[in-house]
């Protein structure tokens, strides 16, 4: 290989966006539809799902199985209205959420799965929840999220004390059993300006301690009544907080967490953030997102890892898209949109990029997450703005790429990637040096035991021939018109 390619490691961003897909709200959309809208990959995906085998109901989705019931809130059905796990005890792995999981790996990036679980399950379908998420690399699971709260169904199910103890007793399983899988504690955080104490503390003090991940949920608007009412003045289903409230809040509830662990740092990650259009409108749903993450970029205290923007493609008003009610696969882009993009694009937002010296053929490339990763770096010369950019494997690999601050996805299958749309924005406006960037994310979604000691946590793929670059300054054949 020539002495100009280099090995290259993509690390942790100062803070990282994941992004939500699908939910009680929306349908989940394909990984290829948002890398495409976007324009780069997350650092994770968060699904949302349930898991109450012992309801009669079971495994139907519970808005389908109970669609002649009388509900007045999202939450009145029996269980939750996610879609349903259908793994655990004789479960099917080629089901959901199993088969995003998949795609969502193999487009580079991290899962983070959302479980609302009956706390009364017996233990050994905890067990076999753990073993389907073993293969799932550097995977998050958010156990019974907002649990301090009184809507969802676990919380109907067992005393808040007895919650928290499922959560450690989860935790523990996981450790055991997927040791590859980090645990998110999403409680209560500190709600109240004049106390540093977090909700129900008492109780949920050893699952902080526990957790691997510290959260809280933060809507700086909120209109909890959809569907089954309007945000209109005067209305009670609907709230709005300065986001300068709800930043501070934020930061407080992960100083007391650091406090309740005798100072120990962990990762502090808002699981949901948004603002709800209902309650905003679209102009200034954008404008409290854009304040928050400026106010985030511009804090002196790196207190937060990573955060959710909830989420991609939304029935109501708090997606990027709204989904259209006429076509389900149609989405109508917001103002969040444009401002999300500049948010993502901002480098404080993305993963860091290290040379990491020559590459010699056959190169080793090791994937063990979207935080850590080590791939190849080509340097390319433009001599101006590209009419054709092309490039070419010969190899059937599984492939991250990016040029121009614009990745693409390759499949195996797929030989030839178009990379002039990193060209559409960004035009160049003289000759300019250029790196792409290639990173190897495993084609199946899931780590491979054949793969060595470490492979719960890292996956790994050969490269034996650099592709074939095609570059073009003009038409192939000129004008006739002018």
């Amino acid at each position: 290989m020539e002495n100009n390619v280099y090995k290259i490691r993509m690390g942790a961003a100062d803070c990282a966006v994941d992004l939500g897909d699908g939910s009680e709200r929306g349908e989940y959309v394909d990984q290829d539809y948002i890398l495409n809208r976007l324009g780069r990959p997350h650092r994770a995906i968060s699904l949302m799902y349930c898991y109450y085998p012992l309801d009669k109901e079971w495994p139907e989705r519970i808005s389908v199985a109970c669609k002649d019931k009388k509900v007045g809130f999202a939450w009145d059905y029996p269980y939750d209205d996610y879609f349903t796990y259908k793994g655990g005890i004789n479960g099917d792995l080629s089901d959901e959420p199993f088969r995003y999981m998949r795609e969502i790996r193999a487009h580079g990036q991290d899962v983070i799965l959302t479980l609302t679980i009956d706390p009364n399950v017996p233990d050994e379908h905890l067990v076999a929840i753990a073993k389907d998420l073993s293969t799932f690399g550097r995977m998050m699971i958010r156990i019974n999220h907002e649990a301090t709260g009184n809507w969802f169904s676990f919380t109907k199910r067992a005393t808040y004390q007895e919650i928290a103890d499922f959560y450690v007793k989860f935790h523990n399983i996981l450790k055991e059993y997927a040791p590859n899988v980090s645990t998110i504690l999403c409680a209560g955080g500190v709600e109240d300006p004049g106390k540093n104490e977090i909700e129900m503390e008492k109780e949920f003090a050893d699952a902080v301690r526990a957790t691997d991940i510290w959260s809280v949920d933060k809507y700086m608007a909120l209109h909890w009544g959809w569907p089954y009412d309007i945000a209109e003045k005067g209305g009670n289903s609907h709230s709005r907080s300065a986001v300068s409230d709800v930043y501070e809040m934020a930061k407080r509830s992960r100083n007391r967490f650091v406090e309740l662990c005798g100072g120990k740092e962990k990762p502090m990650v808002l699981s949901e953030l948004n603002s709800d259009g209902d309650v905003t409108g679209a102009y200034e749903q954008a404008e409290m997102v854009k304040l928050f993450c400026d106010r985030l970029r511009e804090d002196p205290d790196k207190w937060l890892s990573a955060f959710t923007l909830y989420q991609f493609r939304d029935r109501g008003r708090l997606g990027l898209e709204i989904e259209d009610p006429n076509n389900v696969n149609v989405g109508i882009e917001q103002p969040l949109m444009r401002t999300y993009k500049e948010i993502i694009n901002d480098s404080f937002f993305m993963p860091k990029m290290k040379i990491d010296g020559n590459a010699e053929l056959p190169v080793k490339l090791r994937w063990g997450g979207s935080e850590d990763a080590e791939g190849l770096a080509i340097p390319l010369n433009f001599e101006k703005n590209p009419v054709f950019c092309e490039v070419t494997f010969e190899e059937e690999l599984n492939l991250m790429l990016e040029i121009n601050g614009r990745w693409f996805y390759k499949s195996p299958k797929v030989k030839t990637i178009d990379l002039m749309s990193a060209f559409f924005d960004k035009p160049l406006t003289e000759g300019k040096g250029l790196t792409l960037k290639i990173f190897a994310p495993p084609a199946s979604g899931e780590n491979d035991p054949a793969d060595g000691d470490d492979w719960r946590i890292n996956s790994y793929t050969t490269i034996t021939k650099l592709p074939d670059i095609r570059i073009r300054y003009e038409a192939t054949e000129p004008s006739k018109d002018r």
